[in-house]
């Protein structure tokens, strides 16, 4: 176990549009908050923040269709997705979104400061712009055929077939993904973010990763071989105002959504800081070089997370080729690890709530909790690879893994020690094999804890459950069932069902980050009492902005002063879950267990649920 560090666990901002579906969680949301809840458990300083990304063309497109303001929109939306998120249990200290004053002033801090440092340029380029509405189309809204590879689900700002950054304009027969549509392309002017001139420090910072997964890493080196400068702004009236003279007032100007969406970790870190009574406590995680930093996601936004919000921070710290200083809030940190997870699928397509292809986190936690959900995207989730979700293996899993092994060992612990002693056990003599199981079990906290540390969630559920099929086997070998019925073996069961009770509260631990909820009932279950694994509570708070900031915002279509939105927090520091063995007490009372995990119908696997029925 290691000393206790700062952690920054900066979680992807999911976009303001629809609840959330499974494929959008198994990116940012279990993967972030397992690492999170297993730093806690070893005594680390986490600070998990994320939010709803909330401005853009998509926003207004769709705002356009309902016939409502783009901030109803975003309104409606951030609520439903903090329910979602919520009910799964993700431990955010702050979850908040991007329509705040406070975020608004955050992003025109470092806007200012990369202009003055000489890293944000004025530059014409061309645009495109929709023939039918007049509005601008973002890069990711046309598509075409790559110029470079010929792929043809290419988008305007990278092919995913090749990795390359690219332009609309660059693309071969392009059109809009909104109505299908040849765009127009005219030009207009706009800030452009000089990436050549930051080249050479990212790929300096870059080469000195270590312990990436080697796709992120291979991804986001070559990027470095097509640095052009990026455009920074959009010709869009919902957005962040530009904060300089002549351009704040207008509306028909405003910020690129992707430039305000990454500073989005800084500024929740500044507004959880204000709002738990610390203002300047956000530096802890940013300021401090002994801090480390996890940034999780998909692997569509690598480039952003790896390329343009490094070299935004460079560029804050005056670190490219055009010098510069550091801004009022200091040289700070870059990412100490992109995170990235490949695609959820169903039938080997990208979950798409356009296509239909979605299975909803609301209605999936309805009918089957938030625990079966985050421990098969933990164990059978797209770590590395691209994974198809079915049902079939849903179920399975759930069976055989959760219900089987685990609740099974859980349950039989408890009950037999509950109906031969009614509380639990003082061991007798120990023998090899009890010695063997508890060894077994101890070692895993130093493999599981060791995969958990550099997020290989797959193996380290793994490495877990091996310790259940471990205890299994050693109740099936030494059958406590048949020592309860001769009144001589009294001490052998004694010490056999200490043993059992011990590992299970062993095994809990080992899978307290994968399920909270359920780990909550099992130490319960073995006497405890107070709160074991803390969840996220549903906060409602009014608008404000960091004291650390040196200006607030300023421009045209700004938030209105004193809003309430909800947000996520909770209290993490009180929970008692922590990475060690905790040596059950004989003499705890004990009461008779209920199922940890239910069964489902294996039918279930084949037809799947009413509101998301296999496609025969």
């Amino acid at each position: 176990m290691r000393m206790s560090s700062s952690v920054l666990t900066a979680v992807a901002w999911p976009y303001a549009n629809g609840p959330r579906h499974i494929g959008h969680v198994s990116g940012f949301g279990v993967p972030s908050d397992v690492f999170s809840r297993y730093q806690r458990m070893i005594g680390s300083r986490v600070l998990m923040v994320s939010g709803t990304d909330e401005h853009g063309t998509p926003i207004l497109v769709q705002a356009d269709a309902e016939g409502i303001a783009p901030m109803d929109l975003a309104d409606r939306y951030n609520r439903v997705i903090v329910d979602d998120l919520q009910g799964l249990g993700l431990s955010y200290d702050l979850f908040t979104r991007t329509t705040t004053r406070n975020h608004y002033a955050v992003v025109q801090e470092l806007f200012r400061t990369l202009h003055k440092n000489g890293y944000l340029v004025p530059k014409t380029t061309t645009g495109a712009i929709s023939p039918s509405t007049g509005r601008t189309l973002p890069d990711r809204f046309v598509e075409g055929t790559c110029p470079i590879c010929g792929y043809d689900g290419a988008r305007g700002d990278q092919c995913d077939n090749c990795g390359n950054q690219l332009d609309p304009a660059d693309l071969i027969n392009p059109r809009s993904k909104i109505n299908g549509e040849t765009p127009k392309f005219v030009e207009s002017e706009h800030w452009f973010l000089d990436l050549p001139a930051l080249a050479d420090s990212l790929g300096d910072w870059l080469k000195g990763r270590t312990g990436w997964r080697p796709n992120v890493l291979r991804f986001s080196l070559n990027l470095i071989d097509d640095m052009r400068p990026r455009a920074m702004s959009r010709d869009i009236d919902w957005g962040i105002p530009i904060p300089l003279e002549g351009w704040q007032d207008r509306r028909d100007k405003k910020l690129y959504v992707w430039f305000d969406a990454v500073i989005g970790y800084l500024s929740a870190s500044m507004e959880w800081a204000a709002r738990t009574g610390d203002p300047e406590a956000w530096r802890e995680w940013w300021t401090d070089p002994n801090a480390v930093s996890n940034y999780f996601m998909g692997k569509d936004n690598i480039t952003f997370h790896s390329q343009i919000w490094p070299s935004e921070l460079l560029g804050y710290r005056g670190e490219g080729a055009n010098g510069g200083e550091p801004g009022p809030l200091g040289a700070l940190n870059l990412p100490t690890e992109v995170v990235s997870s490949e695609f959820l699928t169903m039938s080997g397509s990208k979950f798409s709530t356009s296509r239909g292809t979605v299975i909803y986190v609301r209605d999936f936690l309805r009918e089957f909790g938030p625990d079966a959900l985050r421990y098969f995207i933990s164990v059978a989730g797209p770590e590395t690879q691209d994974t198809d979700f079915t049902w079939e293996e849903f179920v399975r899993r759930t069976n055989f893994e959760l219900a089987n092994e685990w609740g099974n060992l859980v349950n039989r612990s408890v009950s037999m020690a509950f109906k031969n002693f009614g509380a639990i056990p003082r061991p007798g003599t120990v023998t090899d094999a009890d010695a063997e199981l508890l060894r077994t079990a101890h070692a895993a906290f130093d493999t599981v804890g060791a995969d958990l540390a550099r997020s290989r969630f797959r193996s380290a559920a793994s490495e877990a459950m091996r310790v259940v099929s471990a205890a299994n086997k050693y109740i099936s070998d030494t059958e406590p069932w048949k020592l309860a019925k001769d009144p001589a073996q009294a001490d052998r069961l004694a010490t056999v069902l200490h043993t059992s009770l011990q590992v299970v509260s062993d095994a809990n631990a080992l899978l307290t980050p994968f399920l909270p909820h359920s780990a909550q009932s099992v130490h319960e279950l073995l006497g405890g009492s107070g709160v074991w694994a803390a969840q996220p509570e549903v906060r409602e708070v009014d608008d404000l902005v960091s004291p650390s900031l040196p200006e607030g915002p300023v421009g045209a279509g700004l938030p209105a002063e004193g809003r309430s939105y909800p947000v996520l927090m909770g209290d993490y520091a009180a929970e008692q879950a922590a990475w060690r063995r905790t040596e059950v007490q004989p003499g705890t009372p004990l009461s008779k267990p209920a199922p940890l995990f239910r069964k489902l119908a294996p039918e279930l696997g084949e037809t799947g649920p009413e509101w998301a029925p296999v496609d025969k």
